[in-house]
């Protein structure tokens, strides 16, 4: 059976369709990312919010540009939930919604990269990243407004804002193209050589 990923590159797959195997990769990407994300949960950014650096962010990026927007999607928002459990910060909606749009705003880079091989389709999946962060993180912060007593006015959304999306394009720019050349000389290529045989 092939991938998502597999058809993708040969030009056939839906990029929001959900094959059995993706299935799994949500599983893994989610508890991958939730357990990165507990782990540096300490790491906080100084300022009134509980936001913390979180290197693994890069984990829903990648899941989003390598198998889709829904794959994305879902690893983001389950993964945070899961990681805000852990760290004993509670269900916190927004942000479960914010860290799954990022996935799934990368995930449309799955419209114009087919492989994650190149120079110039990793800098696609970074710049998609990287829009994925500021949407996934505006709405995070803007929606805040109505839910966190401490987020009142617009100056008080920036300054959310501002520090969580630059860890996380550091994040992004630095781990997404590491993550995915990884991925391609790991898994890809022998699936390549084994279906081939």
């Amino acid at each position: 059976m092939k991938s998502a990923y597999t058809e993708r590159r040969e030009g056939r797959a839906n990029p929001w369709r959900i094959h059995t195997r993706d299935l799994m990769y949500i599983a893994i990407g989610s508890v991958l990312y939730g357990l990165f994300g507990w782990a540096t949960s300490g790491l906080q950014i100084p300022g009134p919010f509980k936001s913390s650096i979180r290197p693994g962010v890069a984990i829903p990026l990648f899941f989003g540009v390598a198998f889709g927007p829904v794959v994305g999607f879902v690893v983001g928002f389950a993964g945070n939930l899961i990681a805000d459990l852990l760290s004993g910060n509670g269900f916190v909606w927004n942000w479960d919604v914010g860290n799954g749009l990022m996935g799934l705003v990368a995930g449309l880079a799955t419209y114009f990269v087919s492989r994650l091989d190149n120079g110039r389709n990793l800098t696609i999946a970074v710049a998609f990243s990287l829009l994925g962060i500021v949407v996934g993180m505006g709405f995070a912060s803007f929606t805040d407004i109505w839910i966190d007593p401490n987020v009142s006015g617009l100056q008080a959304v920036w300054d959310e804002f501002y520090p969580v999306t630059i860890s996380n394009a550091i994040s992004a720019i630095v781990l997404v193209p590491l993550i995915s050349a990884s991925y391609e000389t790991l898994v890809v290529r022998p699936d390549e050589q084994e279906e081939g045989s």
